[in-house]
């Protein structure tokens, strides 16, 4: 068992790894096996700005889900919250891989992202584990949705972004379904309005910077 100041180590140095790109996938990219497509320049910006909120938003899900874990009270939940952390982590990793083969950047903002999500992670566990399993759920329910969206905008023939986000849609909505078997409660109306306002947020602003 580590202590709190232990915890606190680890937790710092996850930040580090998730916002210098060193994260390293514990599965290989779902883009391996596709072959690298021509884009035109106008499909590669927007190729690029599409996976840079997608790699934005996997940032905030290492982040929401270490905060969560840093305060969970119950270990299952605790180990359940770090396993689905490190299938985000793989995420991080493959989105970070395919905005290099992009030739675009990261968004700028991710440190106050990484920020921000973390400390609503630790809030939600501090309010208990129910409550923050139904925080995951509806987290992962609404990047689902904003999943189908960027799969709706993506250039027809981006096939290696493509079916990363698919890949990454199938994993979301497997954590979403965990976290109700384990007794997830559903968040009041307000929350999970305010939770879409903050990701429309950070969505809008990742696209740009």
């Amino acid at each position: 068992m580590l202590s709190l100041a232990d915890r606190w180590i680890v937790e710092f140095d996850r930040a580090l790894r998730t916002l210098s790109g060193v994260a390293h996938p514990s599965r290989p990219s779902p883009a391996a096996g596709e072959d690298l497509t021509d884009l035109v320049p106008e499909e590669r910006t927007k190729s690029g700005a599409l996976m840079r909120v997608d790699h934005s938003g996997e940032v905030c899900a290492q982040a929401l889900y270490s905060g969560q874990a840093l305060t969970a009270r119950d270990p299952a939940k605790r180990d359940a919250l770090l396993q689905a952390a490190r299938e985000e982590g793989d995420h991080l990793a493959w989105t970070r891989d395919r905005l290099r083969e992009l030739g675009t950047h990261q968004s700028l903002l991710n440190p106050l992202w990484y920020a921000g999500s973390f400390t609503l992670g630790a809030v939600a566990g501090l309010a208990g584990d129910r409550w923050s399993l139904g925080f995951v759920v509806e987290t992962e329910r609404q990047v689902e949705a904003h999943l189908d969206r960027h799969l709706g905008e993506l250039p027809a023939n981006d096939t290696r972004s493509r079916v990363i986000l698919e890949q990454m849609r199938l994993d979301e909505i497997r954590h979403a379904r965990d976290a109700v078997s384990r007794g997830a409660a559903k968040l009041p109306l307000p929350i999970a309005t305010a939770m879409r306002f903050t990701a429309k947020v950070m969505t809008g602003s990742a696209y740009w910077v």
